[in-house]
């Protein structure tokens, strides 16, 4: 079956960095194209950032934009998405999204698993 497992959140300053990854299994990776979302205490889901499935092109939301970078390791059937420039309001659980096809990007419609999540929280 499709899994997807989050791991790296945790506890950053303002201005720091963390790194998450997402590792899979039960589908060929390589396949599909891949993507972050988050939801904020008393929120909903919002979309951050998108892959394609060969890693040709990515796509950020504007609040994101220039400080996270979204990747993926195909042969470790992992997706990754380094955060810096943290801020207060990226507080929030961090899900990874397995798409329906290679180039999905761009909307949480858009994908058909999703992992449990990883806690970010930003504070001073």
């Amino acid at each position: 079956q499709v899994q997807l497992v989050e791991s790296g959140g945790g506890l950053a300053q303002p201005g720091g960095s963390l790194r998450l990854s997402c590792t899979t299994s039960g589908f060929t990776f390589s396949k599909y194209a891949m993507n972050w979302a988050r939801q904020a205490p008393g929120k909903g889901l919002e979309w951050v950032s998108g892959i394609y499935s060969d890693g040709s092109d990515t796509y950020y939301a504007d609040s994101v934009k220039g400080r996270f970078t979204i990747s993926r390791d195909n042969a470790k059937n992992t997706v990754y998405l380094q955060m810096n420039s943290l801020k207060p309001e990226d507080t929030a659980l961090y899900v990874c999204g397995k798409a329906p096809g290679p180039y999905f990007v761009g909307s949480v419609d858009d994908n058909d698993y999703w992992g449990q999540g990883t806690q970010v929280t930003v504070s001073s």
